[in-house]
């Protein structure tokens, strides 16, 4: 049975066109997707993450614990709010999920991980938890909104009482804060400037209108898509899954590697995949031509290997087809593209495509 977020009337009353993603009813758009794709680049957007669960962390041996669990390193956490993004792998360095963790104190983290993989994270992480003097605590009573555009945080401020303002103000990019309702995180997944607030349920509702007669516009996951392709961000499931390691998924510089004696689940493996070479590269691909990028389209190089596409969409920003690939270390600077049988030329070009509204590659 499908789920509903504390917002899902709202989608409703604005007419949010509703689609099941992971399991829950949310809006794919609210009219038009590149309206909202451009408003967040040009403004400020705002979107349910409502779906995506939230875990806190505490006990003693918390810190242990995370250093054992993540391929990241939560000791190079040393301020309250500090977020880390990091993978979580299995023994044989293919990714369980990819999240955020925040450092709230000694004894203290949150984590937030994605919808789609709710069940088996729980279930990976309790049973890592063996040994440990920690408690795992799923956070079911909180919802998520992320604004996110050059003007998200001027308009979040605006909304927030005398008291709090400075400190949500002074928030540095990837730290987050708990002010007395909301713990604000100047995070996101667009690639431009913004908050991700986690909020009590009863208040989501409030908070969304708010936001939404502040002038923050209502946007919907297939914005999301477009705007986090655009960024060069990854999305689990499609980009990188449990048969496939970060260092083939352009993550990684997710993975701490010092201190040596840190032995992180996955890390065997990982040194292995390293010392025998010949890793996949992962890349940005632009289309030289008409014609639409999508997943597993086959990448063909000059020299006959192949790779194949992971995301792939219309650019909005760009005006043109983006991907992301998967493909031999020995591609150089063009490729081909099967689409319908037919091979169309690409170029490739490092990630990100689109960063704070700014477009980072040659379009000629």
């Amino acid at each position: 049975m499908s789920q509903r977020t504390p917002l899902y009337e709202k989608h409703l009353q604005a007419g949010g066109k509703i689609v099941d993603f992971a399991g829950w009813e949310m809006p794919i758009n609210y009219g038009s997707q590149i309206e909202e794709h451009h408003q967040v680049r040009q403004d400020a957007g705002m979107f349910d993450v409502s779906h995506m669960v939230v875990v806190d962390f505490r006990g003693d041996q918390v810190h242990d614990y995370l250093r054992n669990l993540l391929a990241n390193d939560v000791a190079r956490l040393k301020d309250a709010g500090k977020a880390l993004y990091s993978c979580m792998l299995n023994e044989q360095g293919g990714v369980i999920d990819d999240l955020i963790v925040y450092y709230l104190d000694d004894t203290h983290y949150r984590m937030v991980v994605n919808a789609a993989t709710r069940d088996k994270d729980l279930a990976w992480m309790e049973k890592q938890a063996a040994g440990f003097d920690i408690v795992l605590q799923e956070r079911d009573d909180l919802s998520m909104i992320a604004v996110q555009g050059p003007e998200a945080r001027t308009r979040v401020i605006s909304l927030l009482a005398d008291d709090e303002r400075q400190l949500a103000d002074a928030l540095k990019p990837f730290y987050g804060v708990q002010l007395s309702q909301l713990f604000i995180a100047r995070t996101g997944y667009t690639g431009e400037d913004g908050f991700e607030i986690i909020v009590p349920n009863e208040q989501a509702a409030d908070l969304w209108q708010q936001l939404q007669d502040a002038g923050v516009r209502l946007c919907g996951l297939g914005a999301r898509d477009t705007l986090r392709l655009e960024a060069g961000m990854n999305l689990y499931g499609t980009d990188m899954d449990e048969n496939v390691s970060p260092l083939e998924s352009g993550l990684g510089w997710t993975v701490a590697w010092e201190p040596a004696d840190r032995d992180f689940i996955g890390r065997t493996a990982l040194e292995q995949q390293r010392q025998a070479g010949n890793l996949k590269r992962f890349v940005g691909l632009y289309l030289e031509g008409r014609g639409v990028l999508r997943g597993h389209q086959k990448v063909i190089l000059p020299d006959g290997s192949e790779g194949e596409i992971t995301s792939g969409t219309y650019s909005p920003t760009l005006e043109n087809a983006i991907a992301m690939a998967r493909v031999p270390a020995s591609i150089g600077e063009r490729c081909e593209v099967e689409i319908r049988n037919k091979r169309l030329p690409a170029r490739v070009v490092k990630l990100p495509f689109v960063r704070h509204g700014k477009i980072l590659i040659d379009k000629n």
